[in-house]
Order: C-alpha cells, then structure tokens, then sequence
C-alpha cells in the first residue's frame, strides 16, 4: 500500500501523458506557450506501461487517470489505454481531456477499455472561449463531449473554472447545458497553478460564490458524504436529484485530509501532492536497471513524505515550480 504518515492511503494515479497542449488557456500557460520537455526526458509508452503495472499489481493503484498537457496528443494512447485495462485486478480508467480530438477518439478509447472521461468547458460562447483559450476550438469540443457520450464513456464529466469577469455570469448556463445532455457538471475553483505566476485570490471565484451564482436558478441540496468519498468535489443534487452538480473547493475548502492521489509526470517524475515542491525520480533508476521490487520501494518513500495539506492558505506558500501542463491534473 501507499500510505504516508497521516493515515492516508494513494490508491488514484495520474498519469501525464504530455506537457503539450494545442489550446493556450490565461490561467494555465502564456500566448506563445512554454519550452516543451525534449521527446527523450518523456518515458516510452513501455516505461509508462511498467510503471503503471508496479503501481497496480503492488502498490495497490485501483484507479489510472491519464492526464497532460493534453493527453489526446500522444501517440499511442488508445495502447496506453489497453494495456492499463488489461492489468489484474483492473483499474478503473478515466482521461482528463480539453476535449479537442475526442469525437474522432472516442470510439478507439472505449474499444481499448477507457471508463469515461472529463473534459474542460469553461463557456459555451465562441468569443470567451477565445479569450479564455487563445484558439477558436469551441465546436470542437462540444463535439468531442457529444463523441464521447455516444462511445459510452459514461457518465461525461465536464470541469469548468469561472474567472471573474469572465465567464462567471455563465454558471447557471453551462450547468443547464450538462443537465440537458446528461453530463455531470463540476465547478472548480482556480488553483495557483499557472506558468506566469499571475494568480491572484481576489480574481478567484470561490465555492461559495459558485453556489450564489447557481442558487437563484436551481435548488441545490447537498448529497450524502458516502457519494463524494474520497473525491475533491463536494456535490449537490439538483433539483431534487437524480442529477448532481460538483463544486471543487480546492482552495477555499481544502480535502487535502482525505486526498488519495499520486502523480506521475511525462519525464517520470512522482510528485505526492498537486501543489508539491519535491519529486521522486522513478526515471533514471528505471533506465539504471532498477528492479520492480526497487521501484515500489521508492514510490512508497515518496508517498510517506506527504504533507498534511497543500499550504495554499499559510502565508509561505509558494507555487510549484511546473505549471499545471507540466504536472498533469
């Protein structure tokens, strides 16, 4: 098992894929984008494979998100995919996507064992999702959600960060929208996570304030804590139910306390916690001639290492040094 000194208990990998992405979003990246990592720091599609494989077989993994960057845009994914699939006891598969490619990938992703998958909307009209993305793809993902329903990655998942001024007036909107179409719709608060350092909490729509924004439109009622379990989001039956809404509370109502996740980055590099400023590396013993017995070893240390909590609200905080494309959500 991968349990730290808390008590907790990492049994949620993520998986970053890439550090790549085709859309250039304010909150996570400048225009002009970032010095991507050379194609030999990323581990193989092998090396992902075992890593993955040790992280199932013995150490207790039962969940494998495949994240990025975008993670659409590596090659090889549906294999990535299969072979996770295919590990005893199974995993539970998941992507976290921009939703850019999905509709022409969905079918392949669900032949090769994927779950479901969450995709990014932060707006539902074409002149914010430039201004948010920096690129005219909105159709595209909307089709790519519309895809991946069809192929049965069930139930969609759409994440969506309001920013102040922005897109905040459209929170009762895109929780219609994901009603209509059967997606579950989550809020997330913005995290200090992005490459120019330029978060500021003032700018940041809270948790609360997401409620406020949705209340005046739809009866919120929360749900019982057995269904969030050990997820971020806090949920909220809407309407009387069955449909439920998410809010993600990262900064202003921190879960750091029943977090059970564990990264692992496109160069192979473990990082115990989101906001982490230490990581493990898991490359270069691998290319060194590590065994498996060794690997587990060190991804145990790296977990035991964790944190209480992300430090976000204590004065000292400071942000990673990798944005957020670079960590992989």
């Amino acid at each position: 098992m991968l349990s730290d000194s808390y008590g907790r208990v990492a049994t949620d990998l993520r998986v970053s894929l890439t550090d790549r992405c085709n859309l250039r979003c304010t909150y996570c990246m400048p225009a002009e984008g970032l010095d991507w990592l050379p194609k030999p720091d990323l581990l193989t599609d092998d090396e992902l494979i075992r890593l993955i494989r040790i992280g199932v077989t013995m150490l207790g993994i039962d969940e494998v998100r495949f994240t990025g960057g975008e993670p659409l845009l590596r090659k090889g994914l549906p294999g990535l995919v299969a072979a996770t699939s295919a590990l005893e006891p199974r995993p539970h598969t998941a992507l976290t996507t921009n939703g850019i490619g999905l509709a022409r990938m969905a079918p392949a992703l669900a032949e090769a064992g994927l779950d479901r998958v969450n995709v990014s909307l932060d707006t539902l009209k074409p002149e914010v999702f430039e201004t948010l993305a920096r690129r005219r793809r909105l159709p595209d993902v909307l089709d790519g959600l519309a895809g991946a329903a069809e192929a049965g990655l069930t139930p969609v998942k759409v994440n969506a960060v309001l920013m102040r001024g922005i897109n905040d007036a459209e929170a009762p909107e895109l929780l219609a929208y994901c009603l209509e179409r059967g997606y579950e719709l989550r809020f997330i608060e913005q995290m200090p996570l992005d490459a120019q350092h330029g978060w500021r909490r003032d700018d940041m729509i809270t948790a609360d304030e997401i409620l406020a924004l949705l209340a005046p439109s739809f009866d919120l009622e929360p749900a019982d804590a057995e269904v969030r379990g050990s997820a971020p989001a806090e949920v909220f039956y809407v309407n009387g139910g069955p449909a439920r809404v998410g809010v993600i509370g990262s900064v202003t109502r921190p879960f750091c306390g029943t977090c059970d996740r564990v990264r692992l980055t496109a160069d192979g590099q473990l990082r115990n916690c989101l906001f982490a400023r230490e990581e493990s590396d898991l490359r270069a013993p691998m290319r060194e001639g590590a065994t498996d017995d060794e690997l587990a070893r060190r991804w145990r240390a790296a977990v035991a290492r964790k944190l209480p909590g992300h430090g976000i609200n204590d004065p000292s905080f400071l942000q990673p040094t990798r944005p957020m494309s670079a960590i992989g959500g």
